[in-house]
């Protein structure tokens, strides 16, 4: 732990210049910055004195989401308990407080040095840490294991691009798996990726994506504005998730989808919201007619058919998919891995991707399978959305598959529960 605790500092003294860069002209990392360098929220013990916890950590928006009925199931098998929620994000934060924050403490994962972890742990006095997906954070493991403190990494997976990664270290990684109590994993393939980097065969279980059991509100306010602000009439692509490079694609092909289907309207939802507003100046200099959903007053109206509506909010875009006739599901069509198209699918809603969707390889494997998704070059990206838009049989019928998908592979939330609640009764 030396060397690596070694190597983070070097880390961030080189790269404080940056850092404090961009603290100054963007604002990001300012929020919590005191929470990261170890001082405990004020309201962290407290909420924790005198009852049971459990830690989880998930670092980002995504991982909010698919924690969400995770935590439900949770607070209501063991509703004496506390379950205090990390992220290393602003809007995993906001997120995270917005959904979980009335009977959760939310605070910000500190850095991973030994001294400032433990400080948590002496806080919370959790008998479990839950880390989501791939948050392999050495310290806070190694803390947990000399306290005895069993640690569950759920909803597991190793991605193709960290894959090679770990196979290099897998020496020095070894050790630090060999830590950990339990992973859960997505998949068979990436239970398997766990044992080939350093995880104990036994340690390891499949259980299936959470992702799966997301159930968003079908209607949340923005939504149910938005229903409101566009004719009945309106054929209705949200495009989400989008990635930096996507937006220009979309707005390029926009108006020969038009050409093609002029009651279309398109909803544009960027991944990161730092990227709002230089997406909305994409949006007017392309010479669409913009307006932000943030902004919307009941009652308004495009003032030209071809206006793009920025969906410029956090935590509403799994029920404004609920709206399309079409989604197209970011990441895709530059190289980023993809984001999850069960959003869409869950309400029966087709989808269209570019090829790059390694992060959820065996979902859109699935989707594939039931002919629910199509898969698209950025040259065939007008092509699939304006057939889709027209062929509304076809369309239905490739939504229905996708809900079909998505209903059938449920069921990780109870599997991933049940084994949490296995290991806390073999600590006691």
């Amino acid at each position: 732990m030396g060397i690596y605790s070694a190597l983070l500092a070097a880390a961030l003294v080189v790269g404080a210049p940056w850092w404090l860069a961009r603290m100054a002209t963007s604002g990001r990392y300012r929020a919590g910055l005191a929470g990261r360098l170890g001082k405990v929220p004020s309201g962290l013990t407290g909420a924790a004195a005198g009852r049971k916890a459990i830690w989880l950590h998930a670092v980002s928006v995504g991982e909010v989401m698919a924690a969400t009925e995770l935590i439900r199931e949770l607070r209501r098998q063991l509703p004496e308990w506390v379950i205090a929620i990390s992220t290393t994000t602003e809007t995993g934060q906001r997120l995270a407080r917005e959904r979980l924050g009335g009977q959760s403490p939310v605070f910000y994962m500190p850095l991973d040095f030994a001294v400032l972890v433990r400080r948590y742990l002496r806080a919370l006095h959790p008998e479990l840490v839950i880390l989501m997906e791939s948050e392999l954070w050495p310290n806070l493991i190694d803390a947990c294991a000399s306290q005895g403190i069993p640690v569950a990494v759920v909803n597991g997976r190793v991605s193709d691009r960290s894959l090679p990664r770990y196979l290099r270290l897998s020496r020095l990684w070894r050790p630090i798996l060999g830590q950990v109590s339990l992973f859960l994993a997505q998949s068979q393939e990436n239970g398997s990726r766990f044992v080939r980097i350093g995880a104990a065969e036994g340690s390891v279980k499949v259980t299936g994506n959470l992702k799966y059991d997301v159930r968003a509100p079908e209607t949340t306010e923005m939504t149910a504005r938005l229903r409101e602000m566009l004719p009945e009439s309106a054929k209705i692509v949200v495009a989400g998730s989008t990635l930096e490079g996507e937006e220009k694609m979309l707005l390029e092909e926009w108006p020969k989808v038009l050409e093609d289907e002029p009651e279309a309207a398109l909803i544009l939802a960027p991944r990161r919201p730092e990227r709002f507003n230089a997406v909305a100046e994409l949006v007017e200099t392309a010479g669409f007619d913009l307006l932000r959903a943030s902004e919307l007053v009941p009652g308004q109206r495009p003032r030209r058919n071809e206006g793009v509506i920025l969906l410029d909010t956090i935590g509403d875009l799994a029920s404004v998919y609920s709206l399309g006739r079409v989604a197209f599901v970011g990441g895709s069509l530059v190289p980023m891995g993809g984001h999850n198209p069960l959003e869409p699918a869950r309400f029966g809603v087709p989808v269209v991707m570019g090829r790059s969707a390694e992060n959820f390889r065996e979902i859109v494997d699935a989707m594939r399978s039931a002919e629910a998704i199509l898969i698209v070059e950025p040259s065939g990206l007008r092509k699939a959305i304006s057939e889709l838009l027209k062929e509304e049989d076809r369309a239905r019928q490739m939504g229905e598959q996708g809900r079909k998908v998505f209903t059938a592979e449920a069921g990780a939330t109870a599997r991933t529960v049940e084994c949490l609640l296995g290991l806390l009764r073999n600590r006691s």
